[in-house]
C-alpha cells in the first residue's frame, strides 16, 4: 500500500473511531451520573456493562450511517475502487477481458428459478459483447434426486441454448464435503488454473451483464485487490414482510454501504455472494482450517465468507467493498419465519468465528469484522438481559422507602432526582437509532428521479414511518429467536444447515402458532408482572411487550402477497426495481413462467428420478453425466438389492437416501432400465 493510501486509511479510521469512543464514553457517563447518588449495587454495575457494550455497538452503526451519508450527499467517494474503472461502454472492437468463471452453487434449489436466473444473466452478458469472455458452472450439492434430475435436464437445455456463445457446465458432488466452501474448493481444485478471477453467486443471484463486466474490469485495473464485493439489492418479492425488507434495504442501505467503504476501504469483507475472487490467491491462501472439537463450535467452518477475506487480508491483498456499482441484485426470505431459519443457519457460523478471532496474523479490522459478526447475534441476548436487570432494577427502586430526616436535622432532606439524565440517556439512544432512518430520506427527498421511483415525498416518508414501526414490533420478536438460538448453540446443540424455502408463501396460523406461541407468552407474562409489581416500569416496556404479544398475527398478516400487493397498489414500500424495473429483471419474468414444449422428456406427471430409470432420453442423459465409482462387494450387492426392491415394491418404496443411491452408479442403472425396458417388451408380446 503506497505512503498516500495509508495516512488516508489512518485519517479515516480515526475519525471513526474517535467518534464512536466519545458518544460511547458521553452516553455512559450520563448513566454512570445516575447511578452515583447512592452508590452503585451490583445491578447497576451490570446495567453500566451491558449499556457500554450495546451503545458501543448502536455507535458502530450510527457513525458508520452518518459518514455513509456525507458520502453520498457529496456524490462520491473519489478513493472507492469503482473509481479505477470506467462505467462500461458497450464496443464491438474491444479486446476480450480475461476468463472469468461465474459459478452458482446450489443445494437442494428450485431448479428452475436457478437456471432462469443464469440464462437471464447469460442474455444480458450476450448484450455487452463480452459473453464469451465467461464461462458458467453450476456446482450442486443437492441431494434430493429429483432436483438432481430436474437440473441435468435444465442444465441440458440451457447448455444447447447458449451453444456457439458460452460454455455452461455442471456437476453434482457425491459427497457436499464441506458445504458451499468445500464445493467451491472443489471447483478450484479441478477447474480454477484455467480462470482468473471467479464470480461468485447465490441460487438468488442476479447481476447485469454490464454489472459483471465492470467488475472484471475493476480487477484488471488493480492488480493489488484479491476480491471485491457488490452489495446486492433485494428485489422480486411479493409478500409485505419481504416488500418492508427491500424497501429499508433501498432506503437505507446505501448509507450504510458508503459508510463501510469510507472506514474499511482496502480492509473491507466479503458476504458470499455478488462478489468477483482472485482465484490464484484465493487457492493459496484460503484453505479452511477444521476446528478442533465438535459442532457446533468445532468441525468444519460454516460461515466461510468472513474467514476468506480475513486470510486475503493476511496474506497482503486487498479486499474491497465497491459500495456504489449498482446491478446487483438477491431474493430475500419472505416471510418472518423464514428469515429467523435463515438467522439460526448463520447464527451458528457467525458465532464459530469466537475461535478465530485471535488467529495469528490476521489484520485488526479483519478481527473487528469477526467480532461485528459475532455481536450481531449477541447483541439479542445481551438486549434480553438488559431488559431483564432493568426490570429488577425499576423493582427494587420503586419498593425503596424515602426518608426524609436524618439523625437530629430539624429539615427534611429532598430525594434528588435525575430526571434530566435519565431523559438525556434514552433521548440520545433513540436518536442513534433513527436518525439515520432521517437521513437516508433527506437523501431520497434531494434527487428527484430517487424520489419519484419510490412514489413522492409523501409515499416515502409515509413508508419510512411504517416501516419503522413494524420494524419496532418486530425488534422483540427476532430477539427471542436470536437469543434461543444463541443458548442453543451455547448449549452444544448443532443447529444444521439445511436448505431454505425461498418463493413467496403464506405464513398459516398453525405454523405461526407454533413459532410464535412461546413469544406471545412471554410477552403476557412479562406485561402481567411488570403492570402489578413495577408499574411505572410497564409503560416503559409496552413496545416491547406490543411486538411479542402481537407476534402470531404480526407472522401470519405480514406473509401475504395479497397485503403485499395492495400496498404497492397504494404506493408503500416501492423501490426502483417495482417503479422501473431494469431489463434483467423483466427479462427473468418470462424466464420463470416458460412451459416446458418436450412432454416426453419433461413430464410433469411422472418424477424426475423415476424419469432417469424408465424414460430413454432422460436416462442416457443422466447416465452419461455420471462418474465411473469403484464399488466395494458389499456396496454392489446393496445397490442390486435397491434395484430389486424398485422391480417389485415400486418406486415409493425406496426413501430418498436410497433412491439417490440407486441414481448414483451408471452400472446398476443401466441394468435396472434394460430390465424395466425388457419386461415392458414381453408384457407387450404375451398380450399380442
Amino acid at each position: 500500500m503506497v505512503e498516500p493510501m495509508r495516512k488516508l486509511h489512518k485519517l479515516r479510521r480515526s475519525i471513526f473511531f474517535t467518534l464512536v469512543l466519545l458518544t460511547t464514553l458521553g452516553a455512559t457517563s450520563l448513566l454512570h451520573i445516575v447511578f452515583q447518588k447512592n452508590g452503585i449495587t451490583p445491578l447497576e454495575l451490570t446495567l453500566l456493562l451491558l449499556y457500554t457494550i450495546l451503545f458501543t455497538w448502536i455507535s458502530f452503526s450510527f457513525w458508520t450511517a452518518v459518514l455513509g451519508f456525507f458520502t453520498c450527499l457529496t456524490g462520491c467517494d473519489r478513493f472507492s475502487i469503482s473509481a479505477t474503472a470506467k462505467p462500461f461502454e458497450h464496443d464491438s472492437n474491444q479486446e476480450g477481458l480475461k476468463k472469468t468463471a461465474l459459478i452458482m452453487p446450489i443445494y437442494n434449489e428450485e431448479a428452475k428459478r436457478v437456471f432462469a436466473g443464469l440464462k437471464t444473466m447469460a442474455q444480458s452478458l450476450a448484450k455487452t459483447g463480452q459473453i464469451n469472455s465467461f464461462d458458467i458452472f453450476i456446482l450442486s450439492d443437492t441431494r434430493d434426486p429429483d432436483i438432481w434430475i430436474e437440473e441435468e435436464l435444465l442444465w441440458n437445455e440451457l447448455r444447447h441454448e447458449l451453444e456457439g456463445e458460452t460454455a455452461v457446465y455442471y456437476r453434482n458432488r457425491r459427497d457436499n464435503l464441506g458445504r458451499k466452501s468445500g464445493n467451491i474448493a472443489d471447483f478450484c481444485e479441478r477447474w480454477g488454473s484455467h480462470y482468473e478471477y471467479m464470480i461468485v453467486s447465490d441460487a438468488d443471484s442476479l447481476m447485469t451483464g454490464s454489472t459483471l463486466v465492470q467488475m472484471v474490469e475493476m480487477m484488471e485495473h488493480n492488480p493489488q485487490v484479491a476480491l471485491i464485493q457488490v452489495p446486492p439489492a433485494p428485489v422480486n418479492r411479493e409478500s409485505l414482510f419481504a416488500r418492508i425488507q427491500q424497501f429499508a434495504s433501498a432506503v437505507y442501505g446505501r448509507i450504510f454501504t458508503a459508510g463501510l467503504n469510507f472506514w474499511q476501504l482496502s480492509e473491507s469483507n466479503y458476504w458470499g455472494h455478488n462478489a468477483i475472487i482472485r482465484i490464484e490467491p484465493f487457492i493459496e491462501h484460503c484453505g479452511l482450517p477444521v476446528l478442533p472439537g465438535n459442532q457446533p463450535f468445532g468441525g468444519e467452518i460454516l460461515s466461510h465468507d468472513f474467514v476468506e477475506a480475513a486470510l486475503l487480508r493476511r496474506a497482503g491483498w486487498e479486499v474491497w467493498l465497491a459500495y456504489d456499482i449498482a446491478g446487483s441484485y438477491e431474493e430475500i426470505p419472505p416471510t418472518l419465519i423464514d428469515y429467523a431459519k435463515r438467522d439460526r443457519r448463520w447464527c451458528q457460523g457467525n458465532l464459530q468465528h469466537l475461535s478465530l478471532i485471535f488467529a495469528r496474523g490476521l489484520h485488526p479490522l479483519s478481527r473487528l469484522h469477526l467480532i461485528m459478526g459475532i455481536m450481531s447475534y449477541l447483541a439479542s441476548p445481551l438486549w434480553l438481559l438488559f431488559l431483564i436487570v432493568t426490570g429488577v432494577e425499576a423493582y427494587f427502586q420503586s419498593n425503596i422507602e424515602t426518608v426524609y430526616f436524618f439523625g437530629d436535622s430539624l429539615f427534611p432532606v429532598w430525594p434528588t432526582y435525575y430526571t434530566v439524565e435519565m431523559t438525556t440517556v434514552l433521548a440520545v439512544t433513540l436518536t442513534m437509532l433513527f436518525l439515520p432512518k432521517i437521513l437516508a430520506l433527506i437523501l431520497v427527498l434531494r434527487q428527484p428521479r430517487v424520489l419519484a421511483s419510490h412514489g413522492g415525498a409523501i409515499k416515502v416518508s409515509l413508508s419510512v414511518i411504517l416501516e419503522s414501526l413494524f420494524s419496532m414490533l418486530l425488534a422483540p420478536v427476532l430477539m427471542l429467536f436470536q437469543s434461543r438460538f444463541v443458548f442453543a448453540i451455547i448449549l452444544r446443540r448443532d443447529i444444521g444447515w439445511a436448505e431454505q424455502q425461498r418463493d413467496d408463501h403464506q405464513t398459516g396460523f398453525k405454523e405461526a402458532i407454533l413459532a410464535h406461541s412461546g413469544h406471545t407468552l412471554i410477552g403476557f407474562t412479562a406485561g402481567y408482572v411488570t403492570y402489578n409489581y413495577v408499574p411505572s416500569f410497564f409503560w416503559w416496556f409496552v413496545p416491547v411487550l406490543l411486538g411479542l404479544v402481537l407476534s402470531i398475527p404480526l407472522s401470519v398478516y405480514s406473509s401475504s402477497t395479497f397485503l403485499g400487493r395492495k400496498s404497492k397498489q397504494k404506493g408503500l414500500f416501492l423501490i426502483p426495481e417495482e417503479t422501473d424495473p431494469p431489463e434483467l429483471l423483466n427479462d427473468l419474468y418470462p424466464e420463470l413462467h416458460h412451459k416446458d414444449q418436450d412432454g416426453a422428456t419433461y413430464n410433469p406427471i411422472q418424477p424426475r428420478s423415476i424419469q432417469a430409470i424408465t424414460n430413454p432420453r432422460v436416462h442416457a442423459l443422466h447416465t452419461a453425466l455420471l462418474s465411473e465409482i469403484n464399488y466395494s462387494r458389499k456396496e454392489k450387492h446393496y445397490l442390486e438389492g435397491l434395484s430389486y426392491q424398485y422391480l417389485e415394491d415400486g418406486a415409493d418404496s425406496l426413501n430418498k437416501a436410497e433412491m439417490r443411491a440407486l441414481l448414483s452408479d451408471k452400472h446398476t442403472l443401466k441394468r435396472l432400465h434394460t430390465m424395466i425396458w425388457s419386461s415392458s417388451a414381453l408384457s407387450l408380446n404375451s398380450s399380442q
